[in-house]
């Protein structure tokens, strides 16, 4: 059994030691979560969305302790973590309003015979989790699905371990029973294995190119449904008329937010040529002023 180490960007100095898997765990695991949602799916909507409103409560209650992990665990400045916290508690309240909307049965009327649309749980899913944002990214996947009755399996990124295994912490002290959702200890080469497994219905993943394809292709190959948000590179344009001094402000701000780890952050700057010194030197003052390094 191998051990999988979280170590802080800062410093270099470990934060948490923790035991991986083995098979016969991750098994176990798999086999309590497919035992739990046949008991998590008869529970009534009403149910669930109290669950999601404690959940709230609880991450607000412990979003110093929360934000401050996230921070030694992946490095972004601490406001930051403390302001990740804070959305996730809000996506928990929004939800826990809103699911009886988005999971009402839908009448199509204008179909002849009448049609019905209706959502119902699918199972075991897998989420495959980056580290960037180390709980929204979570759990903007684990309330929606476990909302729609569906149990949750999370594979989060090995260097935040700790948060991953706070998040199971604070489901199961809101009221969430046991094999709801799970924290896997496991490194990348074990997901193959787990997405084959018929518990898991499907998956959903975060993260690069080449993880996306690993990930798409054995859920495809085992006819499971998939979703995949992967990387991007979305160019900021400055044109000639542009307000230098905003739009320098914004381009520092979106390429260095969150320590430059952000899917959507400005990767790309095409800037017209007669603008280009000037803006070049605005961008460099902003970023010295702020104590950022630009490589």
């Amino acid at each position: 059994m191998s051990t999988i180490k979280s170590v802080s960007p800062f410093n270099g100095e470990e934060i948490g030691s923790y035991q991986s898997f083995d098979d016969e765990k991750v098994l176990a695991s798999l086999k309590l979560a497919d035992s739990q949602f046949h008991t998590w799916k008869k529970t009534s909507l009403k149910e669930r969305n109290e669950l999601m409103i404690k959940l709230g409560k609880l991450i607000r209650k412990n979003s110093d302790e929360l934000a401050k992990l996230a921070t030694l665990e992946m490095g972004k400045p601490l406001d930051q973590s403390i302001a990740e916290v804070n959305k996730c508690a809000d996506l928990c309240d929004f939800y826990a309003s809103k699911s009886e909307d988005f999971l009402k049965t839908q009448v199509v009327k204008e179909s002849n015979p009448q049609k019905l649309i209706s959502y119902q749980p699918l199972g075991c899913i897998l989420a495959v989790m980056p580290w960037n944002f180390p709980y929204w990214q979570v759990i903007r996947f684990a309330v929606p699905t476990l909302l729609a009755g569906n149990v949750a399996l999370l594979k989060h990124a090995s260097n935040v371990t700790g948060c991953a295994l706070k998040i199971e912490e604070l489901m199961l002290e809101a009221g969430f029973a046991k094999g709801v959702f799970q924290t896997l200890i496991v490194s990348s080469d074990k997901i193959e294995k787990i997405i084959e497994n018929p518990i898991v219905k499907a998956a959903s993943l975060t993260g690069s190119g080449p993880a996306g394809s690993a990930v798409g292709e054995t859920a495809g190959r085992n006819i499971k449904k998939v979703v995949l948000e992967l990387g991007g590179s979305d160019p900021y344009l400055i044109l000639a008329d542009a307000d230098l001094d905003k739009a320098a402000e914004k381009c520092a701000q979106s390429r260095l937010q969150n320590n430059g780890q952000s899917c959507i952050a400005a990767k790309r700057f095409i800037i017209h040529e007669s603008i280009y010194e000037d803006f070049k030197s605005k961008v460099i003052k902003i970023c010295d002023q702020k104590n950022m390094v630009i490589l």
